[in-house]
């Protein structure tokens, strides 16, 4: 008996339509890239499953580890695969199972049988399985609600498929089903969860970082840089854009009065955001804003920020609290990188007090003594655009 097949089962993807067969492609492009250094998988892709094929047993392994961070998946099952016959059935589950540590566990039968054909219904099935388990197994318990081994049979007309253990996935779309954005990403706790909860609905998307040096360090790049890194584990190749920020944000200090400053700081980075969006083909930008969080996350203040643009901006957390997105990041692994103490442009020019109601005509009206439009588009132009999976530190030396 080889374990050297994985079944993947659809989440969201089975309600498609028409259109399923674009979702199941993508999915399966992100599995092939997610699992591309083992080298003898292969796959089969159905309407409503999918198949993966190893011939070393450390790459199941590998697989199983691998898998449950790729969205599109509902779940996956490592399977044996055997004749639709009883007697076949009953062998192998039993060799299942003979790899399965029993002692004391409960248990319970599951059978789906798509070939109606087979001599026995479901629930007949499901009794003598059980029974022929049981005789050889004495010391397993039957339980019908949350059993620890679940022995699951499934009949198709050309074989069965058994397993004894079922892996959660991630749920959601496959990445980039969905469209292309761009994340503004600071390097803080909430817009690396932003991203990953569009990527969990199918966006894909480049990022934007705005660096101040000398202001902040190549620290704080780095650590930006492994964000992406971090996320990149979630199905798809990110793009990271950093932007040379200083001398559009130290006009802004001089031009506009301090407590409207973190107003057109934000507008500016808007503004640079809907450049590079252009440049990138994105079709939104993805922000990590959670209403009310601070002062630039007011409604206020997003209705003034939002005027510079008519692009989409999708706000995934705007209606989370702090400790909702830190058990996120947490969960996802960026929270100990976000919590790295290296500042941010917006930290080190953060004035003393911010205007949580600014007034859209006032904000613009400090703005127009200075010819902003043409820094954006400077600054825009100077961005360094790397793929940190596979750059160093090395390549931003030019910018700090």
């Amino acid at each position: 008996m080889n374990w050297n097949t994985i079944l993947i089962r659809y989440g969201e993807i089975s309600l498609k339509g028409k259109n399923k067969s674009k979702f199941i492609r993508k999915l399966k492009a992100n599995i092939k890239a997610a699992l591309s250094d083992l080298g003898t998988v292969t796959m089969r892709a159905e309407r409503d499953r999918m198949f993966i094929y190893t011939e070393k047993p450390e790459e199941l392994d590998r697989a199983i580890e691998i898998l449950p961070s790729i969205f599109g998946i509902q779940s996956f099952s490592p399977i044996v695969i055997c004749a639709p016959t009883l007697e076949d059935i009953k062998e192998t589950s039993l060799k299942v199972l003979g790899k399965t540590e029993t002692a004391g566990k409960t248990f319970k039968v599951d059978v789906k049988r798509a070939d109606k054909r087979f001599p026995l219904n479901t629930g007949e099935l499901q009794q003598e399985l059980g029974g022929h388990v049981l005789r050889v197994f004495p010391d397993l318990i039957v339980q019908m609600k949350k059993p620890e081994i679940l022995l699951y049979v499934e009949i198709q007309h050309e074989a069965a498929y058994i397993s004894s253990h079922t892996y959660k996935g991630a749920g959601g779309m496959p990445v980039g089903s969905n469209g292309h954005s761009l994340l503004l990403l600071s390097g803080g706790i909430d817009s690396p969860v932003a991203g990953y909860m569009m990527m969990k609905r199918g966006v894909s998307f480049d990022a934007i970082h705005f660096a101040s040096p000398p202001f902040t360090s190549d620290l704080a790049i780095e650590k930006v840089e492994d964000i992406v890194r971090q996320l990149t584990k979630f199905g798809a190749v990110i793009r990271l854009h950093v932007i040379p920020f200083t001398e559009l944000q130290q006009t802004i200090v001089k031009q506009v009065p301090s407590n409207l400053s973190m107003t057109t700081t934000r507008r500016m980075m808007m503004k640079v955001a809907e450049q590079v969006r252009k440049d990138t083909n994105s079709l939104g930008l993805i922000t990590g804003d959670s209403l009310g969080q601070v002062a630039s996350q007011t409604l206020e203040s997003i209705t003034a920020i939002n005027e510079v643009t008519n692009t989409p901006i999708l706000r995934p957390l705007i209606a989370m609290d702090k400790l909702e997105i830190i058990q996120i990041a947490e969960k996802i692994g960026t929270y100990d990188i976000s919590i790295r103490p290296y500042d941010d442009c917006c930290t080190v020019f953060t004035p003393p007090s911010n205007k949580t109601k600014p007034q859209v005509e006032k904000v613009a009206y400090y703005e127009s003594f200075q010819e902003f439009d043409d820094m954006v588009a400077e600054v825009a132009s100077q961005r360094v655009t790397t793929i940190p999976s596979k750059q160093t530190k090395e390549d931003f030396e030019d910018l700090l």
